[in-house]
This record gives structure tokens, sequence and C-alpha cells, in this order.
């Protein structure tokens, strides 16, 4: 991307992975393996290889120029191998790109980026998670409210949220680390997915091929095929929805009637141009803005699966302004949250007075399980509704209003009354929940990827 508002949707990392120079440097990473393929195979002379691969070097290459080009012949590859086949001296020249056709050179250019982008993005990941490991450890017992259709529903931790974040981002890691593995593919089909030029070798040439540049060979050439660049995407898709959830998670708790956590304070870091008091949620904001742009280019993906018979007209050609931007959009979205969750500032008093704001309210269904035991649920529920009516204006908490109602009284006794209303008391699995998250965590970081 260029250094524009773009770059504000995208990493340098990133940015770098899916330049047009990469691109080139992918081509030529192709066309050199492809002659050292076909050497290895007996089609072409060893020395005609070297040769080539020799030539096959980006510092030779004007990528701009390329480009240019590329909008006249229609493919960036056409003015590419013919850019190649001038720095080939000699008799090696007529072997450049020998049996291959552009969309080979293309795809498989495509894949190393792709793997790159990958690792970039599993490397994000990780760090993401690491940090919502020390989050949910350091913050196992620190009370806060859990809030359903953003209402005061039941106590949970910060550490239960943590670490939900947790499994969330560790659930990625593990998508995208298959993808890696099942979903790259080296490709080379020939001119319409035959290999008839390389008459019965064509297998052992795609075999060597796919060894030369560490790819998996597929079992056909999948120039119209495209679930292998779909299903990327889609991984893609989930990754910047996830982020989402939690960097939205992050600017929810940052709100001022809120204020249960805030992003690390820098200089110049979330300041407004108008009002001095603001400390803005600047990387949560970047992770929702760069999610939503993410999310937006993969139906373009997933619409260009529609190609015509062995070569697509319109739906492969969209495929690269899409995926370079997808990729930089989530990275994007995963530098966002990283950088929210490894410097957030908890506040735990906060989140113990949001805690106590309803009077013991939130604590209801606890006191409703508690009576349920005598007196069964939908009379037990009945009672803890009169008694939650009464509590707002009446100057008095839950436990006040239930230690004086007599029905209660009749059953519970005080202590048990304020066992049931104690939010320490009424975490369920929590610590479990925790323990499975990090668990989950520390054996794939363990993963040798």
């Amino acid at each position: 991307m260029a250094e524009s508002i773009d770059a504000l949707f995208s990493t340098p990392s990133m940015s770098a992975a899916f330049a047009p120079r990469a691109h080139v440097r992918g081509m030529l990473a192709f066309e050199a393996a492809l002659a050292r393929a076909e050497a290895r195979a007996g089609i072409i002379p060893q020395e005609a290889a070297s040769v080539i691969a020799a030539c096959c070097r980006e510092e030779l290459f004007d990528a701009a120029t390329l480009y240019r080009e590329a909008a006249v012949a229609g493919t960036p590859a056409i003015p590419l191998v013919r850019m190649l086949t001038a720095q080939v001296e000699g008799e090696a020249g007529k072997f450049v790109h020998r049996g291959a056709t552009s969309q080979d050179a293309i795809d498989t250019a495509l894949m190393l980026q792709m793997r790159d982008g990958l690792d970039l993005l599993i490397t994000g990941l990780l760090d993401i998670c690491a940090a919502c490991a020390t989050l949910a450890e350091k913050h196992r017992h620190t009370l806060m409210a859990g809030r359903t259709l953003l209402q005061q529903a039941l106590p949970i931790t910060f550490g239960l949220k943590a670490a939900r974040w947790l499994a969330l981002v560790t659930r990625q890691v593990h998508a995208l680390r298959e993808r890696r593995d099942k979903a790259l593919a080296v490709q080379l089909g020939g001119a319409a997915g035959t290999l008839a030029s390389f008459g019965d070798k064509g297998l052992l040439v795609v075999e060597l091929l796919a060894g030369e540049l560490s790819l998996p060979m597929p079992n056909l050439p999948w120039h119209t095929e495209r679930d292998r660049v779909a299903e990327i995407a889609s991984a893609l898709g989930v990754v910047a929805g996830a982020m989402a959830k939690i960097a939205n998670d992050v600017a929810l708790l940052a709100q001022t009637e809120v204020g249960e956590a805030s992003e690390g304070a820098a200089p110049g870091k979330g300041g407004s141009s108008a009002m001095p008091q603001k400390h803005n949620p600047v990387d949560a904001t970047s992770a929702m803005a760069s999610a939503r742009l993410a999310i937006g280019v993969v139906p373009v993906i997933l619409s260009a699966m529609t190609q015509e018979h062995e070569r697509a007209v319109g739906g492969w050609q969209a495929e690269w302004v899409a995926i370079p931007n997808l990729f930089c959009f989530t990275a994007s979205a995963v530098e966002g949250v990283r950088g929210a969750v490894a410097g957030l500032e908890i506040d735990p008093a906060r989140m113990k007075a949001n805690l106590d704001q309803t009077g013991g309210l939130i604590m209801a269904e606890a006191l409703t399980m508690a009576l349920a035991s005598k007196v069964g649920r939908p009379e037990a529920y009945r009672i803890t509704q009169a008694l939650c009516n009464r509590v707002p204006g009446s100057g008095k908490n839950l436990r006040q209003v239930a230690l004086d109602d007599g029905g209660v009284r009749a059953v519970l006794s005080p202590e048990e009354i304020a066992s049931a209303l104690d939010p320490a008391w009424y975490l369920g699995s929590t610590d479990a929940f925790i323990e499975r998250a990090l668990a989950a965590y520390h054996q794939s970081s363990r993963l040798d990827w």
C-alpha cells in the first residue's frame, strides 16, 4: 500500500509482504524453481537452469515499469518473462518459462506471499494470546459485572473475560495454521491445465517444483478452482471478526460511564483536538475499522470463485487487489488488538463499584436458586422478583430487603442470605474455564509451526 491514509490500515511488515516488489520476487522465485525442476527432470540442460536462476534477482527488475506494461499485457507475468528472457544470455534464454503459463507464475507467487502473510498473522495472534493469558491469570479473582444485552447480568471475573478472549484468539491461531498446511499449494498446469508440453514428465516437474519452493503439491492444477484462496480468505475474515469482538469489548469497558479498563497511555496517543480531557481507545478503534474493511473484502474473493472453464475472465484478476488488501486490513486489526491488550490498564475498584451499583440486584439469580431449594423455582422466582421491585428508591440493597422479608427469613437464615448475595461465591466454573483457556493456549504455543 502507498504511504497515504491506507498506511493506517496495514502494518509495515504486511505491506512489505504484499508490495508489488514482493510479488515480482515471488514470480522470479517461481521461474528459478521451474528451471531447476525442469533440469532435474531432464527436460532442459542443467547449465541453462543455472543461468536462468542466476538472473532471477529482484534488483534486476523495475517493478514500476513491469506493472505499467502489465496494464497493457493484462498480466504482470508477461512483461516479467520478457524482461527475464532479455537478462538471460545465450541458448539458456529459450528455456525461460518453458511449459508454464502466466497464471502459474502469478498464482505461485501469490501462494508464497500468502504463506509469509499467514506467518505474520500467526505471530501477531500469539502476541495477543500471551497478553490475554497474563491478564487472565492476574485477574482470575478480579470481580466485575457480566453484561448481557448491555445490561448487568451476573458477576464474573475479568480473568474470565480475558480467558474468553484468549480462547477465541487461540482458535484463530489453530485455524490459520491449518489453512497454511492444507490450503497452500504450488500452481503449474500450463496453458490449459494439462501440462501437455512436458509429455509424460508433467507430474514429476510439479513435484520437483513444489519441493524447490517448499509448497505442497496439489492433485491437479487449480487455475479456476479457487477454493484454496477462498478458504484462506474466509479464515482471515473470521480472524478480523474475532479482533473486532475483542476491540469492541475494550472500547465498551473504556466508556466514561463504565471506566473499568483503558488503553495504556503514551505521548500523543488517544487525545482529542478539541477536548483536553479525552483518552480515546485508539488501538481498539483502529482494530474495529480495519476489521470492517477486511470483512468487506471477503465477499469479493468468494464471488471470484465463479470462473469460466479452464481460465477466468475477471474473477481471477480481482484477487490481485482483494487478497493483498485483505491481508493488510487483517494485519492492522490484529495489530490494533495487540496494542490494546498489551497495555490494557484495569481498574478493579471501578469494577467493584459498578458491581455494587444496582444495590445487589445483580445477585437476583443467586437468591432465586437459594430459595428454589426450599420452595421450588417458580415460587422462588416470584419472591425474588418482588424483592427486586422493592429495592429501587428504598434506600436499601437486596440483602437488606431480603432480611426484612418475613417469608424469606422463614426459609433462609441470615447467613444463607448473605452467602447467596456474595458475588465471590457465585462464579460457577469460572476458575475451571480460565484453566482450560490457559491450557489450550500453552499447548498451542508449544507447537512447532
